[in-house]
């Protein structure tokens, strides 16, 4: 069932969706949650598709935001209302004109599940500074995110990081689950000491440098960030005294895994779509703190400039022997030919960031 309604109230859309739900045999309303997507009309198609799918696991009313002229001189609110059709859960189209755009949150309140939890999500590439500052952000206990749909990905993840609120994640870390559970069942076998590692993936992909930040301060070594030429993260290499733990995933479906001394195994490593990810997320909705220390520790070292793009750094013990060692190599670079201070650090790493997938 679709209703269309022009130029209306929040008051008419809430009555509408009690006469929807009376006139197909549902009085009572049966919604987990509610999920706000803050998009634009390009984006709302596959977002509301994402949406409605995950909404066959977790029963929700999906209310998108869509900003239309926001400097025009008068406020309008549309609404499209969508029932029973593809879906169990309940989902709003609001379009708003004017002025109201910049108040988007005075519309949603009232249009909120009473005493469910609420999830926002920016599914594009315009995602606030700080999630849980803005408006829409305020009313909800988990903020969703995506890095890698912005033009600047490793910039936009840094910023997120330093803004980091409890609730608050990104798509970007959801896509590392089963990278991060592969790995966590290798090294839950007994296995020599690692003295190293490598994440090898395409440039400019946020979630690998995720995945390295992580392998980084869980195992407290130096891991690089390899470009290969993808699909996304191709591959990760454990350096032990023993030999090398290695995932190979060449082709973004299937990935090899090596073990010294074992025979090696063929494992499932799907690149997921959008709506498996977003079900993923909206079965947890308390804070992840292994995602904040992950985000933190790449912030910090994109921040520091104590490395070239694309490699973890050092644990954190050894922050003060690196800057011990970026001063005297400045100091040596200042009587240096020009075409190699050049080739520095901290130049390369404003150079990321540009293209690649994640």
């Amino acid at each position: 069932m679709n209703i269309d309604l022009t130029g209306t109230t929040t008051r008419k859309i809430q009555d509408a969706l009690t006469q929807s739900r009376h006139l197909m045999g549902g009085p009572a309303v049966g919604m987990v949650l509610t999920l706000i997507i803050v998009t634009d009309e390009s984006a709302q198609y596959d977002a509301v598709r994402a949406a409605t799918e995950a909404a066959r696991e977790h029963p929700c009313r999906v209310l998108t935001v869509i900003s239309r002229d926001p400097r025009g001189g008068s406020s309008r609110l549309d609404a499209e209302i969508r029932m029973g059709e593809t879906g169990p859960g309940e989902t709003v189209l609001l379009r708003m004109y004017g002025p109201l755009a910049e108040h988007a949150d005075s519309v949603v309140v009232p249009l909120l599940m009473p005493d469910t939890p609420v999830v926002t999500w920016w599914p594009g590439g315009k995602v606030p500074k700080v999630p849980a500052k803005d408006p829409l952000g305020r009313l909800a206990q988990r903020r969703v995110t995506d890095a890698y749909a912005a033009r600047d990905r490793l910039g936009t993840l840094a910023q997120l990081a330093e803004g980091y609120r409890p609730g608050d994640t990104d798509f970007t870390w959801t896509r590392l689950t089963s990278w991060r559970s592969l790995l966590a069942a290798a090294l839950d076998q007994e296995h020599d000491e690692i003295t190293a590692g490598e994440v090898m993936a395409e440039p400019d992909s946020p979630s690998a440098e995720l995945l390295a930040a992580w392998l980084s301060v869980r195992l407290g070594v130096p891991v690089d960030r390899t470009v290969s030429e993808g699909p996304g993260i191709t591959g990760v290499r454990l350096v032990t005294t023993s030999g090398d733990l290695v995932i190979d995933r060449p082709d973004g479906r299937v990935a090899t895994l090596c073990r010294p001394g074992q025979p090696d195994r063929q494992v499932s490593l799907v690149r997921r779509p959008m709506a498996e990810l977003l079900a993923e997320e909206l079965r947890r909705l308390d804070p992840d703190e292994v995602y904040r220390d992950a985000a933190a520790r790449f912030a910090k070292d994109l921040a520091g400039g104590t490395q070239k793009p694309g490699v973890a750094s050092e644990p954190v013990s050894a922050t003060p022997d690196a800057a011990k060692t970026e001063t005297a190599k400045s100091e040596t670079a200042k009587s240096e030919p020009a075409k190699k201070q050049a080739t520095g650090r901290q130049p390369a790493r404003k150079g990321r960031g540009k293209s690649g997938d994640s």
